[in-house]
């Protein structure tokens, strides 16, 4: 697989609560980047750690994909891989309660985030900055906010408590930005579209 690539879980497969897929591995330590590099995947995949180097995601079709690939991964770095689907026979609570506070941490990033862009777009105002360029800088970062809580989303099998908090921050944060359209286009002396 080519550096830099990311393996994503589908939002359309939905994950069976009572199976798990589990990745226990060894990496050699040095250099310290494969470890790093497989943290990284794993977070990106959405996985939690059930203690050092075993991670567990619910099981779907992606997940196990993603899976395999990334154990290969760890294989050819010279490394150990074993990937198991398993089921819970006690503690299964915790283990949601564990993964979705995972995903309202990832939530709660986007929150600081979208307050980040709201005092953005204020700082614009109070710089009397109202310029098309402005406008679709402020325009792209919005969107890769929303990018961002899609993927979180994606993954949010369980349904994590900060979603909800997630999707009205930026409803709030799309407002702003329109209304600060409005304003460049009044500037600029341009009426908005119907």
């Amino acid at each position: 697989m080519p550096k830099g690539h990311h393996l994503a879980v589908a939002q359309s497969d939905p994950a069976s609560p009572e199976n798990w897929l589990l990745l226990v591995y060894r990496i050699p330590s040095e250099p310290t980047r494969l470890r790093a590099g497989v943290w990284r995947r794993l977070k990106g995949l959405g996985a939690i750690y059930v203690q050092s180097s075993a991670a567990a995601l619910p099981s779907s079709v992606p997940a196990e994909r993603a899976l395999r690939t990334l154990r290969a991964e760890i294989e050819e770095m010279g490394g150990t891989a074993y990937l198991f689907e398993s089921s819970v026979i006690a503690g299964q609570s915790q283990l949601v309660d564990s993964f979705n506070a995972v995903r309202d941490d990832e939530y709660e990033e986007i929150l600081d985030r979208c307050a980040d862009f709201v005092r953005q777009v204020q700082k614009e105002y109070d710089d009397a900055h109202f310029t098309y360029a402005e406008l679709e800088e402020n325009d792209v970062d919005l969107a890769k906010l929303k990018d961002w809580f899609e993927k979180i989303r994606g993954r949010d099998v369980f349904g994590a408590k900060r979603k909800d908090d997630v999707s009205a921050s930026l409803e709030h944060c799309e407002q702003v930005l329109e209304d600060y359209a409005a304003r460049v286009y009044a500037e600029e002396g341009e009426a908005p579209a119907s």
